[in-house]
This record gives structure tokens, C-alpha cells and sequence, in this order.
């Protein structure tokens, strides 16, 4: 295990005449505890696989620098900055078979055969190729693209790096297979605890996996923290639309004073509905006292917002489309002039396709954004994490 150290590390790729050059990474600062998982995530090109390439040593750092347990590798070779990487396509030798894939990187290096059985035979069994079938003497062609991940699992575990690097190993997965998956490399974490870094598009992944989440838009980082902190105290527009399926719902508005406290009045032509009147308690009325009478953007995810009967401050939805989804449905539909989703876990939904309903809002889980930066304006409800971050929360280790 080692402490990872990303000091304001870049990346220019270089362009031509008719192209200028690319900022990949963008001054990106980062600690990562020894032992702990840390997942990168965030939209295709936003930089987050670079940053783990260049971890690994497969691309050169434009500016920056990197440490792996206090040691500076910036120009160390890959092959000595004990680290092990997990591919996306599993990379398996196709003529050699399960045990001299996770053996064959060992032999090169060396060691010792009773050290390499040893080694294969303890990542086996961890990973579950021992039992019920033995596949250590399969060929990668014989297995199932699950089987084959954990044989690449296994290559990684048997050099016993000081760092994992994960590089979107469960996007050729079929669902149920990535939901296994997913479960063994947090098993794996538990029973070896050594730092790990991992790279998805996928946010499930993110939330189901992580210790701490690094959420990234155009090389840049936008929020560090927690899976609840990113989910309930998003410090942008980017990362509250990000984080959380369905997404979260946005509407845009303005503050106005009334009767001593500020009430949000949506802004919208459509035809659906009236536009959304909703006057705001003490306590928000308080926080968001600097943003009177200006335009904002009010965010709240579909499971904040109830179905009830008409009353002061509902929300008023034309439901364009139900979809059952087992122990919930989600309702999409419009406002006077937004898209708008809702997700319930109660109700009859029967018929509710072209009816209208009214929507009762959780004043606990309401967000505001300002609407040119982006910025949430409302104040944290609990007291949120901030840059630069402090020795992070740690989950129990034990088994």
C-alpha cells in the first residue's frame, strides 16, 4: 500500500496548423490515501484516463509531478513504479492458459516457482477460479468475458503492486456480469487493502464503489468527495447533473421577496402548466437572502418530488410517459417550460400517461445554482468537504 500524490499534474497534447494544441489535464491536484479506492469519473474526454495514464507511466506529464509513496516517478519507467493496471479489452495471452496469463509477468521478472505458485494459487482463490470449476488450465477462449476480467484481476493481484490502476474494466460486460464484477473488485479491495485508482463513465459504478470520487469536466476537477457528499451537497450544476439517475431536475427561475421571506417563481412559456410558484421556509429564505431578485436555477432529484393533491407550492406536471422500472416507476413529463422526471416508489400509475399531476417538493433536498456559473449559491446544509481535502473517511477493513 502507498500514498498516491497527483501535484498540479497537466497534459498539452500538441496539435498541428490546422489545430491548435489540447489541455487533456488541467492542473489537477490529488492525495489518495494508502489503501484507499478512489474512482475517477466524469464524461468521455474529460481527462480521467489520461490522469491514470500517466500514473502508469504511459504518458508523458506536461508539467506537474506525481509521487507514489513519498517517491517522485515522473521519469521512472513504468515497469518500476510498482504498479499493476487492469485493462478495459482484459489483454490475456490467447495461446497461454489461466495460470501462465497471471504467472508469465513473475517468470519474466525472476521469481522463484514455489513463489509464483504460491502467489497464483492465493489470487485463485480469492478470485474464485479454484472452485467451483478449476479454470487455471483454460485458455482465455474457453472462459466467459466475466471469467477473463478476474484473470486479469488475478495478473494485477500476483505482482502485489503498491497501486492498482483501473482503467474501465467493466464496460464489456453485459449488466449482469458488471454487477459481479463490480462486487469482486470491492471484495478484492476489503481482503488486500492496497490503494486503488479506477476510471469509469459509468456514475453506479462511482457510488457503489468508491471511497472518495473525483468527478472531472474538461481535464479539470469539479468536486472531491464522498459518494453521499457528491450526491447531497453537489458543489455545481455539472456535478448535481452528473451524479444521480435520473438525473436531477433544473428549473429555471428567479428569487422574489415576499412577505418577509423570498418565494422561487418559475420561468416558462410552455402550455403545460402554470409556472411554479413555491415560497421558501425561514431557514432557505435565510441562506439564499443574497440572491433576491435575480435569476437562479432551482435543482431537486426525481425521488424529492411526491405525488399529492393540488396545494400551495406544487409543482404541476403534464405526465408524458410512465415507466415501470419493478420496486420503482419514474414519471417523465413537462412544467410550464422545463423537462421534468419523478421517481416513486408508491402510487397508482395507471393511466397517468397526457393526465396532469401535482408534485409536493422536499424543502431538505432543494438546490440552488446561479445560473452563469453554475455555482450552488444555497450554502451547505452539513458541513461539506473542501479543497484541499483532509485524511479522507476510511471504510472498515476487516473481513
Amino acid at each position: 500500500m502507498a500514498r498516491v500524490t497527483l501535484e498540479n499534474l497537466t497534459k498539452v497534447f500538441s496539435g498541428d496548423r490546422k489545430q491548435g494544441s489540447k489541455v487533456a489535464v488541467d492542473n489537477v491536484s490529488l492525495e489518495i490515501s494508502s489503501g484507499e479506492f478512489v474512482v475517477l469519473v466524469g464524461p468521455s474526454g474529460c481527462g480521467k484516463t489520461t490522469v491514470l495514464r500517466m500514473i502508469a507511466g504511459l504518458e508523458d506529464i506536461s508539467g506537474g509531478s506525481i509521487r507514489i509513496g513519498g517517491r517522485r516517478i515522473n521519469d521512472i519507467p513504468p515497469k518500476d513504479r510498482d504498479i499493476a493496471m487492469v485493462f478495459q479489452n482484459y489483454a490475456l495471452y490467447p495461446h497461454m492458459t489461466v495460470s501462465r496469463n497471471m504467472s508469465f509477468g513473475l517468470e519474466v521478472r525472476g521469481f522463484p516457482k514455489a513463489e509464483i505458485a504460491r502467489r497464483v494459487d492465493e489470487a485463485a482463490r480469492v478470485l474464485g477460479l479454484l472452485h467451483p470449476d478449476n479454470l487455471l488450465n483454460r485458455r482465455p477462449k474457453a472462459l466467459s468475458g466475466g471469467q477473463r476480467q478476474r484473470v486479469a484481476l488475478g495478473r494485477a493481484m500476483v505482482r502485489e503492486p503498491q497501486v492498482f490502476l483501473f482503467d474501465e474494466p467493466l464496460s464489456n460486460l453485459d449488466a449482469k456480469m458488471r454487477v459481479e464484477t463490480r462486487a469482486e473488485i470491492s471484495r478484492l479491495h476489503r481482503t488486500v487493502g492496497s490503494t486503488m485508482i479506477f476510471v469509469t463513465h459509468d456514475q453506479t459504478e462511482a457510488m457503489t464503489m468508491a471511497d472518495r470520487i473525483v468527478v472531472m469536466s474538461e481535464g479539470r476537477v469539479q468536486q472531491i468527495g464522498t459518494p453521499e457528499d457528491l450526491y447531497h451537497q453537489p458543489v455545481n450544476r455539472f456535478v448535481a447533473g452528473f451524479i444521480g439517475s435520473p438525473t436531477m431536475n433544473f428549473f429555471s427561475g428567479r428569487l422574489e421577496k415576499t412577505q418577509g421571506s423570498l418565494r422561487f417563481v418559475e420561468q416558462g412559456e410552455g402550455s403545460h402548466a402554470e409556472p411554479w410558484a413555491i415560497r421558501m421556509n425561514p431557514e432557505l429564505s435565510a441562506r439564499l437572502a443574497s440572491q433576491a431578485d435575480r435569476p437562479i436555477v432551482l435543482g431537486i432529484r426525481p425521488e424529492h418530488l411526491t405525488p399529492d393533491s393540488p396545494q400551495p407550492g406544487a409543482l404541476g406536471m403534464m405526465v408524458e410517459l410512465v415507466e415501470p422500472m419493478g420496486a420503482e416507476t419514474y414519471l417523465f413529463g413537462q412544467t410550464a417550460g422545463h423537462p421534468c422526471t419523478c421517481r416513486i416508489t408508491f402510487h397508482e400509475t395507471k393511466g397517468l400517461e397526457g393526465q396532469k399531476i401535482h408534485l409536493i417538493p422536499n424543502f431538505d433536498h432543494l438546490h440552488f445554482f446561479n445560473p452563469t456559473s453554475g455555482e450552488e449559491v444555497s450554502g451547505p446544509k452539513i458541513q461539506r468537504i473542501k479543497l484541499p481535502l483532509p485524511v479522507p473517511h476510511k471504510k472498515s477493513r476487516d473481513l
